[in-house]
């Protein structure tokens, strides 16, 4: 609740960014400069938790594992589907290939097929979580996770190509 808004996985991000640019500006240390050693302080403190807090609800994981967390569930603990972690492991093989091939156009069409599945799966989190079955969500928490870690891999890739 450090943002003041309603804990929901299908968050409206540009309210995010409105209401995080908003209590930034309120608690940024430069605007307590007449103020006393303790208020300078607690507004140091406001703004880390506005940072933090704004952080993990940009990143759809840390959102998804915020909300099971309200609900008393570890999401740390799930595992995707064995039909799930062989796509993965096919969709790694053939990234590792493009990557050795030097295919930069086929690493960018698999990040796009990924991405495609990363917000299949951010949607199906945003109905689970609405419809109160924090139970469905947790499995799809963890093939996020996976999901998540090759577009990482994929970013390397390109930074590795462009550098």
């Amino acid at each position: 609740m450090t943002l003041g808004l309603t804990p929901t996985y299908g968050l409206d991000l540009s309210a995010l960014d409105a209401r995080y640019h908003e209590l930034s500006k309120v608690v940024h240390p430069d605007r307590q400069a007449g103020r006393s050693p303790a208020e300078r302080r607690r507004a140091l403190s406001l703004a880390v938790d506005v940072n933090a807090a704004y952080r993990a609800l940009r990143d759809p994981v840390r959102r998804a594992e915020a909300m099971l967390a309200r609900g008393g569930r570890a999401s740390d603990r799930a595992a995707p589907s064995p039909a799930f972690l062989m796509d993965v492991m096919e969709l790694r093989e053939g990234l590792a290939a493009a990557r050795a091939a030097s295919d930069l156009g086929r690493v960018r069409g698999m990040a796009d097929e990924v991405r495609a599945r990363r917000d299949r799966v951010i949607a199906g989190l945003a109905a689970a979580f609405g419809a109160g079955r924090d139970d469905d969500a947790v499995p799809l928490v963890a093939e996020l996770r996976y999901l998540a870690r090759f577009l990482d891999e994929v970013r390397a890739i390109e930074e590795e190509a462009d550098a």
